[in-house]
């Protein structure tokens, strides 16, 4: 294992301990939002409801994510039971569950704000803010139910109904202590259906139906519907996930969990491809036996100790590289072509009048030259023509 990748392991260790204290450390917070989510657990929530629904409505509820329009367009209904809980629909689809109600269906619509003016004037109401009181009693004007009640102490809408047309029963109301009695609950004849609006739908949410005794308010509002087929139509998206990983999702510290170690796998294969390839053959390089050859002859020479003929060689071999690769004459290796070279080279003018000494000793047939002759001329023209 090497350096970096101990330095980039304690690193991922130091940061997943952090996470890990500040996930212990942290403060869980309730989410209050008003979501009617039937897969929320969150105080507003409809997770019990969702549960519980079938039984109260004795097996025979379908949920339906398409909206009234979609569906109806696509099937021919018998009498039925319609419920809405705080779905926002269009208003095509209200005229839906109108032409239904008004052959007979009946329909319960749980719903703060999502109905439009148009719809509930057809219908016969008008909603709107009738107390801003801290808490209220959901209470049924029906006397074989006026033990059962729902306070509500947390977030009460405070809506209700400000008109209602003649001949409208009111089955519900809010009580306040400073207050009159607000109808909020309330069933209205259309065609040959029947209508039921309550204005107020935190009594199905989890905070209140977890609370011994409410469960029975709940009953009781939904008893008014027929024993028959009922369609609940939920805002879409709203049915239960299927997706495997719901579970971990939903539970914050097992979520953190699992991003933590899709991270860590991230970085892993990251460090690790990068460092680890595949293996590469080692591809010999060609032999140059032509060096192999100019050594051979160049140790020949030095065995022989003809060092005259070596200088005369080198010299000639210079002079060559002189004339071809920096076009300068090199008949007279007199001043003028010690300058030239100077300007060219770029080399101390020392240098090169040394250099033109020892060529010039070296091309003398009766010059006496030793090996140290050779060594010093031989470094001068590689310096030369570095």
């Amino acid at each position: 294992m090497n350096k970096t990748f101990k330095i980039y392991a304690v690193i991922f260790i130091v940061v997943m301990i952090m996470l890990a204290l500040l996930e212990v450390n942290k403060k869980e917070t309730t989410d209050w939002r008003k979501n009617f989510d039937i897969n929320e657990k969150s105080p507003f929530g409809l997770f019990v409801f969702n549960n519980e629904a079938e039984g109260l409505f004795k097996k025979v509820l379908k949920k339906e994510d398409r909206t009234p329009y979609e569906y109806y367009s696509l099937y021919k209904k018998k009498p039925h039971n319609i419920v809405v809980i705080e779905n926002e629909l269009d208003a095509e689809s209200w005229k839906k569950i109108l032409d239904q109600v008004s052959n007979g269906s009946d329909a319960m619509l749980i719903i703060n704000r999502h109905v439009p003016k148009e719809i509930s004037d057809s219908i016969g109401y008008y909603d709107s803010d009738i107390s801003f009181e801290e808490e209220n009693v959901l209470k049924l004007t029906d006397k074989k139910y006026q033990n059962d009640f729902v306070k509500l102490d947390k977030f009460p809408s405070g809506r209700g109904f400000s008109f209602i047309k003649p001949k409208v029963q009111i089955l519900g109301k809010t009580v306040e202590k400073k207050n009159t009695d607000q109808a909020n609950f309330i069933k209205i004849k259309f065609g040959m259906g029947n209508i039921y609006v309550h204005c107020e739908p935190l009594f199905l949410t989890n905070y209140y139906l977890l609370k011994p005794g409410n469960i029975k308010y709940t009953q009781d509002v939904f008893s008014y519907l027929p024993d028959r087929e009922t369609i609940w139509f939920v805002p879409d998206g709203s049915k239960s996930s299927r997706f495997f990983m719901r579970f971990i999702l939903s539970n914050p510290a097992l979520k953190y969990a699992w991003w933590i170690f899709l991270g860590g796998l991230i970085l892993f294969i990251f460090f690790n491809a990068k460092r680890k390839q595949r293996v590469v053959p080692i591809a010999e390089p060609l032999r140059n036996t032509s060096m192999d050859f100019v050594k051979s002859i160049g140790n020949l020479y030095l065995q022989e100790g003809d060092f005259h003929d070596m200088m005369a060689k080198k010299a000639q071999y210079f002079l060559n590289k002189v004339r071809m690769d920096l076009l300068i004459d090199t008949q007279n290796l007199g001043s003028e072509f010690a300058k030239k070279l100077h300007l060219k080279t770029g080399k101390p003018a020392e240098i090169i009048e040394e250099a033109i000494i020892l060529i010039k000793k070296a091309q003398d047939p009766y010059a006496s030259v030793v090996k140290e002759d050779l060594i010093r001329m031989n470094k001068l023209l590689d310096e030369i023509l570095k």
